[in-house]
C-alpha cells in the first residue's frame, strides 16, 4: 500500500456537487492498494497513519501523534499512486482491482475508526473533487514495502 499523508487544517471531498466527507485539523490520506497487498499490510499502514507524530508540540517540534492532537482523518482511495510512468501514458497494472482493493481500503478505514478516530471518506471509484488547506505544509509518503 501507498499512502500520501498530508497534515491539514481542513479537507473535503465533493462528488456530484455534494460534500460526502469533510474534516478539520487532521490528515488527508490518499491511499493506493497494490495487487499484492494483504489484510496484514492494511493493518500495518493503518497503525502507521494513526501513530505518525507530525503534529507540533509546545516547542514547535513534530512530536505529537494524531490522537493527542485531536486529529480527524479523511481517507480517499487513489489507484493512481501505483502509476507506471515509464511511458508518457501511465499504466496501472500494479494497482489492485476493485474486488481486492475495496475490502482492503475499508479495512484501513475500520482500523483507524477502531483506534477512536473520526474518519471521513470519499467514495471508491467515484469522480471526486478533493480540497484541502495544507498545514505546514507537511506531507509524508508511506509505502508498506518500506515500513
Amino acid at each position: 500500500m501507498r499512502a500520501v499523508v498530508t497534515r491539514v487544517k481542513n479537507a473535503s471531498v465533493v462528488i456530484d456537487n455534494e460534500t460526502v466527507g469533510s474534516i478539520n485539523n487532521g490528515f488527508l490520506v490518499l491511499l493506493g492498494v497494490h495487487t499484492d497487498d494483504t489484510e496484514d499490510i492494511a493493518k500495518k499502514i493503518a497503525d502507521k497513519i494513526c501513530g505518525l507524530r507530525i503534529f507540533e508540540d509546545a516547542d514547535g517540534k513534530m512530536n505529537v501523534n494524531p490522537s493527542d492532537a485531536g486529529a480527524e482523518l479523511l481517507i480517499v482511495s487513489q489507484f493512481t499512486l501505483y502509476a507506471d510512468c515509464r511511458s508518457r501514458r501511465p499504466g496501472f497494472t500494479d494497482a489492485a482491482r476493485p474486488d481486492t482493493a475495496i475490502p482492503l481500503y475499508e479495512l484501513v478505514i475500520s482500523e483507524c475508526r477502531a483506534r477512536g478516530f473520526k474518519v471521513e471518506t470519499g467514495r471508491f471509484g467515484a469522480d471526486m473533487q478533493v480540497s484541502s488547506v495544507n498545514d505546514g505544509p507537511v506531507t509524508i509518503i508511506l509505502d508498506s514495502r518500506e515500513l
